[in-house]
């Protein structure tokens, strides 16, 4: 029974059994993704037009960004109490809501649905940023597959959502901001106790990569049996039953992780690791007794080796270096030169916040990001409408394949990314760039509106915005450091309303409504629109619902303005993989020899 116990307290305590429980708590995290498919329900109920629909995907933004606050508990309270206040805010604003749009709660104006919108929606920061900062911190080692995987599960939790409620079979629409609301609080309590970080997380095993591949092929079966499922559910009329089994069958695959914690913690010794364990303290020790002379000395050296050092190869690099090293401790040794002081860190080390606001490298990644996740997140507001206005009655099935597309953006974006830092040394914001040519093209397909280009388009801006925030979370620790992890993400997370206020509540809405006014006051209706004689009937008979936008014109300028703003961001990309190849070079390179 002691040995049972002894066993049981280290499951308790498993970085695995963390990653896993956090892994169900970003399926959870994702709820601002489901805009696109509540926001019609809400247009239609309170009788907006695109603008002010647009506002509520712009306070959507801003609830999904705005994470200062969540920073700053996460580093006063205890884990599990930064979830509980996410909790209550996403329960009390999409409860409300729901509770609006039902008419079982007097109607509200605009500035208040947004405020609504922004606290439910803000919830989601809390659940981001625990699990983030917690699995990082046991993970050090693995920054990219943990975000990417994390990342991943937030992305896919709208199609999660979404097979849920097609189990639920409930006639009313309005019943998926219900879930919203109650899903993800039921999820979150149940889990917020396990999510924090443990102690031994630099432990280094041997079973790392084998949990991790287990991991990637647990990622791909699911995303591919919710391709398969919605396919079917679109195109075959399928029982009520059938549906009930096929989204139990989707839980048991999002519970089949949990057997990593429970093998490694109940099956497997540990000796060896708190061997190691005991030799690394020892190391660190040793090494914070020399610790501010040699971060003097590696600034001197900075300073004075020549740049032609820096393009060596890896073992003559460092061969350089030593050198230079040992002469600068032989001159201060003589009092030749003196050493000096560091102003600030370097680029690799822990910086503050406004440490890293005054560096060019950040404001590269945050721009670049605002150009690309905004453009993506325009998408991903306005999926709904676009679907419509190109003859598509139901617009769930492409809220869902953008979030499996996202999804696998994100795992794949931290795996590859992985693979170019750790086999060739090369910067890991190149990633970033491809998949920004990955979203370019797109936006083109969308802007061309060719049969299928729904599906595509999808695909695309799916894969290249998800992978943006796998890349650039782990980019912001590689070159601005762990430390302050919390608080650099949940700036950088800022770039998504940015990009959201310009791109879709001013660029793409703006259109929108412009095309719908010329469709209501003239005959010219686009081909290909699906549903002609109902946009004649709006504009003739003056009908008082909303204006709706039908064919491929509604989002032709938008989606072209989109793709510039992409191939824009690849430019800035690339000047930050250009100006960051030797930070990379001296954190991996090593890796080579």
């Amino acid at each position: 029974m002691g040995r049972f116990d002894e066993r049981f307290r280290s499951f308790i305590n498993n970085r695995w059994l963390v990653f896993v429980a956090a892994m169900w708590v970003q399926s959870c995290a994702g709820i601002g993704y489901l805009f696109g498919a509540i926001s019609p329900v809400i247009k239609s109920s309170m009788g907006y037009n695109q603008r002010q629909l647009s506002k509520l995907g712009v306070a959507k933004d801003l609830g999904d960004s705005i994470g200062f606050l969540t920073a700053i508990l996460c580093e006063i309270l205890p884990i599990w109490a930064a979830l509980l206040v996410g909790v209550a805010k996403n329960f009390i604003g999409y409860g409300w809501v729901w509770l609006i749009v039902t008419h079982r709660a007097p109607a509200l104006p605009l500035w208040a649905m947004c405020i609504l919108i922004f606290i439910g929606t803000n919830g989601e920061t809390y659940f981001n940023t625990a699990a983030l900062v917690s699995c990082v911190q046991n993970f050090p080692k693995s920054r990219g597959p943990v975000v990417g995987i994390l990342k991943g599960f937030a992305g896919l939790s709208g199609a999660i959502l979404t097979q849920i409620y097609a189990m639920i079979h409930a006639p009313n629409q309005a019943a998926l901001i219900f879930m919203v609301a109650v899903g993800p609080t039921m999820v979150i309590i149940a889990l917020m106790f396990i999510v924090r970080p443990v102690g031994g997380h630099r432990q280094v095993r041997s079973s790392d990569s084998t949990s991790f591949s287990f991991i990637y092929s647990v990622c791909l079966l699911l995303a591919a049996y919710l391709m398969g499922v919605m396919l079917v559910e679109d195109l075959v009329d399928v029982n009520h039953y059938v549906v009930i089994t096929f989204t139990v069958i989707l839980f048991l695959l999002i519970l089949v992780p949990i057997v990593i914690p429970i093998l490694l913690s109940f099956y497997l010794e540990s000796t060896p690791i708190e061997e190691r364990l005991l030799v690394e303290s020892h190391k660190q020790e040793a090494g914070n007794a020399n610790s501010s002379t040699e971060e003097m000395l590696l600034s001197e050296v900075e300073d004075e080796k020549p740049r032609d050092v820096d393009l060596l190869p890896a073992q003559e690099r460092q061969k350089r270096i030593l050198q230079l090293q040992a002469k600068l401790l032989q001159a201060a040794a003589d009092g030749a030169v003196r050493i000096k002081r560091r102003r600030g860190p370097h680029r690799g080390e822990d910086f503050t916040l406004m440490q890293a606001l005054i560096k060019a490298d950040f404001w590269l990644i945050f721009v670049s990001l605002l150009l690309g996740s905004g453009s993506g997140l325009t998408v991903i507001d306005n999926l709904g409408q676009m679907s419509q206005s190109l003859g598509y009655d139901n617009p769930h099935i492409f809220v869902s394949m953008i979030s499996i597309w996202n999804f696998l953006g994100r795992v794949g974006g931290g795996f590859f990314s992985e693979i170019i830092i750790r086999d060739y040394a090369y910067p890991r914001p190149i990633a970033m760039a491809v998949a920004q040519v990955v979203m370019a093209i797109g936006h083109f397909f969308f802007a061309m509106a060719w049969p299928g280009a729904m599906h595509v388009g999808t695909l695309m801006i799916g894969l290249g915005y998800g992978a943006h925030w796998a890349i650039v979370p782990a980019a912001a620790s590689e070159l601005f450091g762990l430390k302050n992890f919390g608080a650099l993400y949940n700036f950088l997370t800022l770039a998504n309303p940015g990009g959201s206020l310009v791109f879709s509540g001013l660029i793409a809405s703006t259109i929108y409504d412009r095309e719908a006014e010329k469709q209501a006051h003239g005959p010219r209706i686009p081909p290909n629109s699906g549903s002609t004689l109902t946009a004649i009937l709006n504009g003739a008979l003056g009908s008082e619902e909303p204006l709706k936008c039908v064919g491929a014109v509604c989002y032709f300028l938008t989606s072209l303005i989109m793709c510039g703003l992409c191939i824009v961001a690849v430019i800035l990309s690339m000047i930050l993989v250009y100006r960051t190849k030797i930070v990379y070079a001296n954190l991996y390179g090593k890796n080579r020899t």
